[in-house]
C-alpha cells in the first residue's frame, strides 16, 4: 500500500509531465520551417492568397514557411499529404470548400477522412460571389428573377465553370432554395462560362465578384445580389441574395488546416498569429484589392462553420445528383 508521501510524490511528478508535454506541444512550436500545402496549381486565386498570407504569418511566428503546390484530384492529393503528415503543427493546408466541405458528397471515396484526419485552424478569407444576369433577361432583382424563373419554368440557364465548382453548387443551392426550375449549363472553366454568359447565350451565373466586376461595369451584366449575408462595398446599392431568399450564402472560404491529431495548443497558437495577420492593415489593404474579405475566426468557430457548411452542401448536391468520377 502506499504511503501518503509517495501518493504525493507521484501526484507530483505526474502534474509535472502533464506541463512538461503542454509545453512540448506548443511552448516552443515552431522551432523550424513550416510547410504549407496549396492543393492547386501555382498562379491560381488560391495560390496567390496563400502566399499574400504566408508571408506575414511566418514573421509573426518567426519560422520560414514553405508554399508546397501539390494540385490533383480536386484538390484530394494535397489535402491527403495533410491528413496523413505527422500532427506537429509543421504540415499546413490552406484550403478551399473542396476537401473537407463538397467532395465528400461529389465523389465515391476520398484518400482520407474529411472530418478525422483535418482539423480546422482558422478562416483566412471569403470571396465574396455576386448573381448575375444577362441585360437582355428583363429583371432588375432577385424577387424578379426568381418569379420569372417560376412563371416561366426552364427559361433560365445558369452558367458554372464545371461540375463541382462553386459557380455550380452556388447555383444548384439557388435551384433548391427558391423551387425553380432552371437549368444548369456546365463549361470547362470559368472563361467560357463568362463568354457565354456575356454574350447571351445563358441567362445567370453566381461566382466571384472579381470575374464579373468589369462586365457590370461595363454594363453587359446586371447584378442582382450578393451572395454574402451582409451588402459589399464594392458593390453599393446590391443587397444580399438572402434579402429575398433568407439564408442564402455561398461565397466560398478560404481558412487553413492541420492534421486531425494536431494538439489544441498548436492550433491555437496558429490561430491566434493568423488572426493577428489578418488584421495588419497592409494585408487587408492587399487582399481586398484582389477582391477578398480577410475574416477570421476562432478555431471553435471554424470548427462549427465546417458542420454547418457539409450539412448545406451534403442536401445540395445530393438533390441535385452531382458527381465527380
Amino acid at each position: 500500500m502506499k504511503t501518503l508521501k509517495q501518493t504525493l510524490l507521484a501526484f507530483t511528478l505526474a502534474a509535472v509531465g502533464a506541463g512538461a508535454a503542454l509545453a512540448q506541444d506548443a511552448g516552443g512550436y515552431p522551432n523550424q520551417p513550416i510547410r504549407m500545402v496549396v492543393p492547386f496549381a501555382p498562379g491560381g486565386g488560391a495560390d496567390l492568397t496563400a502566399r499574400m498570407v504566408a508571408e506575414p504569418l511566418a514573421k509573426e511566428l518567426g519560422q520560414s514557411i514553405i508554399i508546397e503546390n501539390k494540385p490533383g484530384g480536386g484538390a484530394t492529393v494535397g489535402a491527403r499529404i495533410v491528413a496523413d503528415a505527422k500532427p506537429d503543427g509543421y504540415t499546413v493546408l490552406y484550403t478551399t470548400p473542396g476537401p473537407q466541405l463538397t467532395n465528400p458528397y461529389l465523389m465515391k471515396s476520398l484518400p482520407y477522412d474529411p472530418n478525422k484526419d483535418l482539423k480546422p485552424v482558422s478562416r483566412i478569407a471569403i470571396v465574396p460571389s455576386v448573381l448575375v444576369v444577362n441585360k437582355t433577361v428583363g429583371v432588375k432583382s432577385v424577387k424578379e428573377l426568381i418569379e420569372k424563373a417560376k412563371k416561366e419554368p426552364h427559361s433560365i440557364r445558369f452558367a458554372s465553370a464545371g461540375i463541382g465548382a462553386s459557380s455550380h453548387l452556388s447555383g444548384e443551392l439557388f435551384k433548391v432554395m427558391t423551387g425553380a426550375q432552371i437549368d444548369h449549363v456546365p463549361y470547362r472553366g470559368t472563361g467560357p462560362a463568362m463568354q457565354d454568359l456575356v454574350g447571351g447565350r445563358v441567362e445567370m451565373a453566381i461566382d466571384s465578384l472579381t470575374v464579373y466586376m468589369p462586365f457590370i461595369e461595363s454594363g453587359d451584366l446586371i447584378p442582382l445580389g450578393v451572395a454574402t449575408i451582409k451588402p459589399l462595398d464594392a458593390l453599393p446599392g446590391v443587397p444580399p441574395i438572402a434579402d429575398d431568399l433568407p439564408g442564402f450564402d455561398s461565397s466560398p472560404v478560404n481558412y487553413l488546416s492541420v492534421p486531425g491529431g494536431t494538439p489544441d495548443a498548436i492550433v491555437q497558437k496558429l490561430n491566434t498569429a493568423l488572426n493577428k495577420v489578418l488584421s495588419q492593415p497592409e494585408l487587408k489593404e492587399r487582399m481586398l484589392k484582389a477582391g477578398l474579405l480577410p475574416e477570421g475566426n476562432t478555431a471553435a468557430e471554424m470548427q462549427a462553420l465546417v458542420v454547418s457548411e457539409q450539412a448545406k452542401w451534403k442536401k445540395v448536391i445530393e438533390v441535385s445528383g452531382a458527381k465527380i468520377d
